[in-house]
């Protein structure tokens, strides 16, 4: 099920297009889709063009569509997509909004939200392994239209990890101090996990360094002054 849900995000996420798809008869412009997927040609064609066939045997799990049937599913929901949202506003294909492939794949070729990426990555592999991996995004995406590098995305992140596996928040959270070192909202998330671990001196200390970039933070200081009034020795 969670595989065929992929699939089917795939499948939206792809649909549309006005710039993947020539208007001559609704013929499909291969490299506008290749470069919407930052992909080459291959990537679809290389494989098998048909779907495996399922096992009969009983309780047999089906195999997944290939690459090529699974481009010309979202081909062809690019195209009821976009029917419907000309339909919806009223408005003619020449002025209706239209989505692109590049408009959710932004030039990878399974698109998802970055904090989405890291905090799955900490969570199978490690702080370490979503450290390097988000580095390595930055390195090869920063700039452009693929991921959002703001501030937001490792806190978002870092919230996810801190729901479950606090402990692995505190490294992905600290890397985001590399890029943003006066962000005033990763320091009180970082002092967040460290209460989450019960290690309130961390959390105090944590919460001071966030006062030294602003130091009449109303909030900081009610949440040091509280983490104060109870903390817990270690």
């Amino acid at each position: 099920m969670e595989r065929w849900k992929r699939i089917l995000v795939l499948a939206v996420a792809a649909a549309g297009a006005r710039g993947a798809f020539a208007q001559q008869g609704g013929v499909p412009d291969m490299p506008a889709i290749a470069q919407g997927l930052g992909v080459q040609c291959q990537y679809c064609h290389a494989g098998p063009r048909t779907a495996p066939a399922t096992d009969n045997q009983p309780g047999a799990e089906a195999k997944p569509p290939s690459k090529f049937e699974i481009a010309r599913a979202m081909i062809a929901m690019t195209r009821d997509l976009n029917a419907k949202i000309e339909a919806a506003t009223g408005k003619p294909p020449a002025s209706a909004t239209q989505v692109t492939c590049v408009t959710c794949h932004r030039g990878v070729a399974i698109p998802g939200q970055l904090s989405d990426i890291i905090a799955k990555t900490a969570f199978e592999k490690g702080a370490d392994a979503a450290i390097a991996q988000y580095r390595d995004l930055r390195e090869r995406y920063f700039g452009g239209a693929s991921y959002d590098f703001r501030e937001d995305s490792l806190l978002d992140a870092g919230q996810k990890l801190i729901r479950v596996k606090p402990a692995l928040a505190i490294p992905v959270l600290r890397l985001n101090l590399e890029f943003y070192p006066k962000s005033v909202r990763t320091y009180t998330q970082i002092a967040f996990a460290y209460t989450r671990s019960l290690d309130d001196e961390s959390a105090m200390s944590t919460l001071e360094k966030a006062l030294e970039i602003e130091p009449d933070n109303g909030v900081v200081k009610g949440q040091l002054e509280q983490l104060k009034s109870y903390h817990r020795k270690r």
